[in-house]
């Protein structure tokens, strides 16, 4: 197996374009798992680490540029007050060691239906920037996940940025496990709720993440935005009906189908609670 080292985002394209099998490898803490157990033997690794371009995040016009190098412990740290959702979700991945070492970008190319990030991702509307040496691209991170474990690169593609709004109303993720910490998710919900736009996403029950449209659409629809007030437990019900409809899960070791299911409106009723207070605060702060 090869160990290719490149110094510059412009090299690291050249050589993926070259070598179309070497699989990139920036923290590690998916493929290296992956190697140990014999479930993968590449022809090469691409060792991303060297590329300070993929560490950077910026900010501009109400967007966060987060590179894909950036680490989940950096993330909370230097982003936790303008990206909280997304920081929720890196605080519930693994241990310290793994969330100093485990990147936003390693997360969506594992694509893993299980992944922490991924139903954030979906409620805030995020892009994902790939780049090859015939140029960049974006995806809406809904047409980014294609199947199990499964994504939209091309054999000759990175991924090198995800673009997020800067938060201005409320934002949760929730997930359970079968322990409090250091677990692959049974089953991840996240809802972002600002003015124009309220998104809801569902993770670990259906083969990919995925948005609940009609869930969304109900809240578009029928939450009070112009005159913020508490909702009632009978519009709670319905968000969580809308939500548990929209999951096709399996039964595996970690839950039943139907637990998952049970579980995702339990999710949906207590996240949309918060989310919604968060929001009606920033309302009245506006006002």
């Amino acid at each position: 197996m090869d160990f290719l080292r490149p110094t510059t985002l412009d090299e690291a394209l050249a050589v993926k374009a070259q070598r179309p099998d070497a699989v990139p490898i920036a923290g590690g803490t998916d493929v290296m798992v992956e190697l140990n157990f014999d479930h993968r033997r590449p022809g090469a690794l691409l060792d991303l680490t060297r590329i300070g371009e993929l560490a950077e995040w910026s900010s501009s016009d109400g967007q966060i540029s987060l590179g894909a190098g950036v680490s989940y412990t950096r993330l909370i740290g230097e982003l936790g007050d303008v990206l909280p959702g997304l920081a929720m979700a890196a605080r519930t991945v693994g241990s310290p060691q793994i969330r100093n070492r485990g990147t936003v970008g390693g997360n969506l190319g594992a694509a893993s239906p299980a992944g922490d990030t991924h139903p954030v991702l979906l409620a805030t509307g995020a892009r994902v920037e790939l780049a090859s040496v015939r140029g960049r691209r974006t995806l809406a991170a809904e047409d980014f996940y294609t199947g199990v474990k499964r994504n939209a690169l091309e054999p000759d593609e990175l991924i090198t940025a995800v673009h997020l709004p800067i938060a201005t109303g409320g934002e949760q993720f929730a997930k359970i496990g079968t322990r409090n910490a250091m677990v692959i998710a049974v089953c991840s919900f996240a809802i972002v709720l600002r003015d124009g736009h309220a998104g809801a996403a569902i993770g670990s029950a259906a083969p990919t993440p995925r948005r609940v449209a009609e869930a969304e659409r109900f809240l578009l629809d029928e939450l009070p935005w112009d005159a913020p007030a508490p909702l009632a437990d009978s519009f709670k019900r319905r968000f969580a009906e809308l939500v548990a409809a929209a999951a096709t899960p399996i039964d595996d070791v970690r839950g039943s189908a139907a637990y998952r299911t049970h579980a995702l409106g339990v999710l949906a009723r207590r996240t949309l609670t918060w989310a919604w207070d968060t929001y009606r605060g920033s309302a009245r702060a506006c006002a």
